[in-house]
């Protein structure tokens, strides 16, 4: 193969800025290219976008896969690029390296992409990459904005692309048995199926000045739609998560999963009809700007959706972390005859009133696996996680985070007050309390948010009354990277 080197990294980046004028040139391409069908003995040829963490997950899978071919790598930090092209070339794959994903998506010779950019990449640059004739697995959650989530949608249904998100959960063959067992009804009716994401998250520290970004990094095609701001953090990866351009906090990140989980037991196909939210960041104070601890209470009709994230330990200066249930991360679902427990991504427990276990599932199988199928039998509904359950879970959370950004400040007593009235509310607060009391926080000395109470139009996916709440249902982009109107 082409050795990679920093003269074809400067060539390769040089020739996608100037071909790369007219973004729309995706949606003109010659439809032969989009509708060409891999053939059931040919092999499928991929290209991973982003490979700085999860990333790599997607490369070593998707080699374990039969009839994938490696094609193509891209990322915008030369160094992990750089990296990951030799390693390709010592496993005897020939790839192609790409900084710019507009550069990768020009060649024809590429049918399926996989994303695990940060979050406010995945609906973009998914949507380029159907318009280009792509299949998708993009990672969660599927978007930033809830917005985008459903031009991504749309944009899957009017190519016929098949598109996988990356709520892995879904390849559970336990989970799946477990969630049609309850729903045969041998728990009695779903009374509240309440998501937890209790992991650990330190202070990502503070600096006095704007940073300069790694030298190895293309920052400009890093933030892509979201602004071109200095770094005010010490570190530019990862820790994108912790801030509102790039991250959706740990309810988009870890949580995404568990949320999706809850939702589906639920059984519920649209956005709630209401949502409030209670929490902040707390216990330190740093350069990050998503809430450590949050509630948020999806207000279903059937069932409420409850959902806890904790980052702080189960107390002050503990490694461990809360439980509930016996789950730190997972899915408690309370039914009238007891209890299901999702505590790992391959099985679930139900337990009776009294705790004694009653019925176990287990087994999960590759997801990967299940797109690559889905992709050769052109049929979205044999994907596990089509892009639909991906954007109405991701946007769960992004309605989740809409609410708490738009609270106030309260007392606790003030809290207590305005959610006595729900009592599944009030009891998820009344231990939150417990938890930052036991943390040493101090919530008159530092407030907690109570959220704006939203109400939603399920079917427009806007909110009802609420200027401001809408507005942050999109972002405005920055050219070039647009998430088109018209997909």
């Amino acid at each position: 193969m082409t050795k990679f080197t920093r003269r074809s990294f400067l060539k390769i980046s040089l020739a996608a800025g100037a071909s790369w004028a007219a973004i729309p040139g995706f949606a003109a391409q010659d439809s032969s290219t989009r509708s060409r069908i891999p053939g059931a003995n040919s092999d499928l040829r991929y290209a991973v976008v982003g490979f700085g963490g999860r990333g790599k997950d997607h490369l070593e899978e998707m080699r374990e896969q039969k009839g994938t071919r490696l094609v193509a790598l891209c990322d915008v930090d030369r160094d992990t690029l750089s990296y990951q092209v030799k390693r390709a070339e010592e496993l005897g794959e020939q790839v192609k390296g790409y900084t710019d994903v507009r550069a990768l998506l020009e060649d024809k010779d590429i049918d399926v992409v996989t994303f695990a950019t940060p979050n406010h990449w995945h609906s973009l640059g998914s949507i380029w990459a159907i318009q280009a004739g792509k299949d998708v697995y993009v990672e969660k959650p599927v978007s930033h904005e809830v917005w985008e989530g459903r031009q991504l949608v749309n944009a899957a249904r009017k190519y016929n692309r098949i598109v996988q998100a990356g709520t892995q959960c879904r390849s559970s063959q336990g989970i799946a048995e477990a969630i049609d067992w309850l729903r045969q009804g041998h728990m009695g009716k779903i009374v509240r199926a309440r998501g937890l994401c209790y992991k650990r998250r330190p202070s990502i520290g503070q600096v006095s000045a704007s940073q300069p970004p790694p030298a190895t990094v293309d920052y400009n095609l890093w933030c892509g739609p979201a602004p071109l701001d200095p770094l005010t953090r010490t570190r530019l990866h990862y820790d994108w998560h912790w801030v509102w351009p790039t991250g959706n906090g740990d309810l988009g990140n870890q949580g995404i999963h568990q949320m999706d989980l809850a939702r589906w037991i639920l059984g519920e196909k649209e956005l709630s009809p209401r949502v409030l939210s209670v929490g902040g960041r707390v216990g330190y104070v740093d350069d990050g700007t998503t809430p450590n601890t949050l509630i948020v209470f999806h207000d279903y009709k059937a069932a409420p959706l409850i959902f806890e994230v904790r980052g702080l330990p189960s107390e002050e200066g503990s490694k461990k972390m809360d439980r509930y249930h016996g789950a730190e991360i997972g899915v408690v679902t309370d039914c009238e005859g007891g209890s299901m427990v999702i505590s790992s991504y391959s099985g679930a427990v139900f337990f009776d009133k009294n705790d004694k276990e009653l019925k176990r599932f287990e087994g999960s199988s590759s997801h990967f696996a299940n797109f690559l199928a889905s992709v050769r039998s052109r049929k979205s509904g044999d994907l596990k996680a089509d892009v639909l359950e991906g954007h109405l879970s991701s946007a769960l959370c992004h309605t989740g985070n809409i609410s708490y950004r738009l609270g106030t400040q309260h007392s606790p007593e003030e809290l207590r007050e305005a959610v006595k009235a729900t009592p599944d509310l009030a009891e998820a607060l009344g231990r939150m309390e417990q938890h930052l009391t036991a943390n040493h926080v101090d919530l008159h000395a530092t407030p907690v948010l109570l959220g704006a109470v939203l109400k939603m139009d399920s079917a427009s996916e806007r909110f009802i009354g609420n200027h401001r709440a809408n507005q942050m249902l999109t972002r405005e982009y920055r050219k070039p990277f647009v998430v088109p109107k018209h997909v």
